[in-house]
């Protein structure tokens, strides 16, 4: 299978992070404009379920109490404003109003406001370091619909948004493939595990062996086998890398790429050499750059995403 992904994946984003002054202050940036020429390689659908509640532009803030997002749906937490008003329904309305939106779209992945009662994941409290009651209301939906989630605040760090888009072309490269063989598990296996070693050492470790034993195994597995060792690769491509492996493999995968297919990129620097994580997104830049000049292999962005206009 070539590994070339060539259609312009569609990305949902609070739209209060993409420039729509839409928060309850009637502020809101663009945190897109971090993402350079990558911003054009996208269809966006902004959404803010606050807004879709009704509840306007400015507007008294609110709080989740009682529980988080999945406790909301299931009538145990409530959506209060700062003048005490109960918000249940309305947010209710907002929330999954956004969703039909996102779905009539066909996002391929999410971009959330961290600290959110609403959009929020892993927080829901901008306040200090608390962490709120999360997931948000809007966030359990999009939890529940297993949607592929990018936190905006990784717009802004140019590692972090290379980590996050390789991991997604992949993810979404899988999505489309039949996966009913050895063969083409073994295709998407030896594409994609280089990216996954880069996980926590402790992360991916059982996948590894799984897949080893379906490969070496004389017959073919069942269709609910490769339905499951497809659906946890596709997990594992939901996870952050650890910046210190992204760094470590670069160069391990740089000098294979160099011994294989003879391509050379300025100003690759080992492991040890220190540079912060601005050089260190311009050297996996320039290496992809060069590798998809000849459709190539780079190991740790094995998809090469080349979006037609």
């Amino acid at each position: 299978m070539e590994n070339l992904l060539k259609r312009k994946l569609k990305l949902g984003i609070a739209a209060c992070q993409f420039g729509s002054k839409v928060r309850y202050n009637g502020k809101g940036i663009d945190l897109t404009q971090y993402l350079g020429r990558d911003r054009g390689q996208f269809i966006w659908t902004p959404v803010c379920p606050e807004v879709m509640s009704g509840m306007g532009v400015p507007r008294p803030s609110i709080k989740l109490s009682g529980g988080n997002g999945f406790d909301f749906w299931e009538g145990r937490a409530n959506i209060k404003n700062k003048e005490g008003q109960n918000r249940n329904e309305m947010i209710k309305k907002g929330a999954l109003a956004c969703l039909e939106t996102l779905e009539r779209a066909e996002i391929d992945a999410y971009i959330f406001m961290e600290g959110s009662p609403s959009c929020g994941v892993y927080r829901t409290s901008l306040k200090n370091q608390r962490l709120g009651n999360p997931p948000g209301v809007f966030g359990a939906l999009l939890l529940q619909k297993n949607v592929f989630l990018i936190s905006s605040i990784d717009l802004q760090s140019p590692v972090r948004w290379w980590d996050w888009k390789r991991r997604l072309v992949a993810f979404v490269w899988i999505k489309e493939q039949t996966v009913n063989s050895k063969e083409i598990l073994k295709d998407i296996w030896d594409k994609v595990k280089y990216v996954l070693y880069e996980l926590h050492e402790e992360e991916g470790t059982h996948i590894r062996d799984e897949v080893r034993e379906i490969l070496k195994s004389e017959e073919e597995a069942s269709p609910e086998t490769y339905e499951k060792i497809t659906l946890e690769i596709l997990n594992l491509l939901r996870k952050p890398a650890e910046l210190e492996n992204i760094k470590k493999h670069l160069w391990e995968n740089y000098v294979d790429l160099k011994k294989k297919n003879g391509i050379e990129v300025s100003e690759i620097y080992e492991p040890n050499i220190l540079r912060n994580m601005t050089h260190i997104a311009q050297e996996l830049l320039g290496i992809e750059i060069e590798v998809r000049k000849t459709n190539g292999f780079f190991r740790s962005s094995p998809i090469n995403y080349k979006p037609e206009r």
